[in-house]
């Protein structure tokens, strides 16, 4: 059994490189970081609509490219290395898969051709402030079509035209669609560790809502619409662990110290075996959940629960030990691995925290047995 890229798929991934080595390189991310009023590149968010990679898992009949889901997990681990700065995540692995899988017809007609065309931008709303949202938790409410409440954090909500909103509605849980930019709608910016991706506190007061998928299923929704998001998220974490132990291997063989490179010395060859090692572990956990997502297979949640974690925590251990290799001129502003650090911790929270798909992979674990 092969567990690698085709070659089709190959190319398309050296294809993805060549285009974000042109169009996204470190000026970009940098030029988002340094804008208080930006939080993406308009212009890379146009040249990735116009490569098709917003539609790649789209059908043709909704003016997609209509590819696989290993496809747009080449594409997610190309995007993870040049930190880009667009909201693909919050468009692509949470509207787009979400309208699939769960939207009507209608709303698949509506939705899905503005998202391929790079014109709507989407985000997930489910979080209410802290803790984890659930059934005594829930404030957000829909009545008679109107959504009244707050959503706190929503990740790229400052600059989303739609959103999936979690809200109770006659007692019980729903997933419902919601335009951002019509009446009963208003947003505030907030700051975060990673401004290259937006987050903002939006306020319901009235908004025109329309259900997704069955009443009252509201949380089992959001959680299939997060185990996709959290295979292809996890392919994203992949590029960008790569991309710290390259930049840290490259620094250590170049730098001198004490007459030799400090590659040579032990502590430096731990650090960058660690890396890789956990990079490796991460790299086997998102093939497995790939390999699920494409087939739609039952050991998705398990699946996406193992890449979410071992993805989560290779970013974060390349990111931070990326700087330590650099020593103190990584700490530094000029030096780009804080552009990795600030990622790392940014994706490790946007579908959920670790600790909370660590109880995930635990629950599921348990019901498998028990059956």
């Amino acid at each position: 059994m092969d567990f690698d890229y085709s070659d089709d798929q190959k190319f398309l991934k050296d294809e993805a490189r060549k285009f974000l080595a042109a169009h996204c390189d470190v000026g970009v991310v940098r030029g988002v970081l340094d804008d208080a009023g930006r939080s993406y590149d308009a212009a890379l968010w146009k040249g990735v609509a116009e490569q098709g990679w917003l539609g790649a898992c789209i059908p043709e009949q909704y003016n997609g490219l209509g590819l696989g889901r290993v496809e747009l997990c080449a594409i997610a681990e190309e995007l993870g290395r040049a930190v880009a700065p667009i909201p693909f995540a919050s468009t692509v692995y949470c509207l787009a898969e979400g309208i699939l899988a769960f939207g009507s017809e209608a709303q698949k007609a509506a939705v899905l051709p503005r998202i391929a065309a790079g014109d709507l931008i989407g985000a997930l709303a489910t979080s209410e402030g802290p803790g984890v949202v659930g059934p005594a938790t829930l404030q957000c409410r829909v009545e008679g079509g109107k959504l009244t409440g707050t959503k706190i954090p929503v990740t790229d909500g400052d600059v989303a035209g739609m959103a999936l909103v979690l809200a109770s509605e006659g007692g019980r849980p729903g997933l419902f669609l919601v335009d951002l930019t019509g009446a009963g709608v208003k947003r505030e910016t907030l700051k975060s560790l990673d401004p290259t991706r937006g987050v903002a506190k939006i306020v319901f007061d009235g908004a025109a809502a329309e259900r997704i998928g069955e009443a009252g299923a509201g949380f089992d929704i959001v959680q299939a619409i997060l185990d996709r998001a959290a295979v292809l998220l996890a392919f994203e974490q992949l590029g960008g662990a790569d991309r710290c132990l390259e930049m840290a291997k490259d620094y250590a063989l170049g730098r001198y110290a004490f007459g030799r490179v400090i590659a040579g010395y032990q502590a430096i060859k731990h650090k960058l075996a660690d890396m890789y090692v956990k990079n490796e572990v991460a790299r086997s956990n998102a093939y497995y959940g790939a390999w699920a997502l494409n087939d739609d297979a039952p050991e998705l949640p398990i699946a996406a629960s193992a890449a979410r974690i071992a993805a989560s925590e290779a970013f974060w251990f390349a990111s931070k030990e990326n700087i330590q290799v650099h020593g103190g001129m990584g700490f530094t502003w000029d030096v780009d691995c804080h552009l990795y650090y600030r990622r790392s911790r940014q994706l490790s929270l946007v579908a959920g925290a670790p600790r909370v798909w660590k109880e995930r992979l635990v629950s599921q674990l348990e019901q498998k047995n028990a059956a």
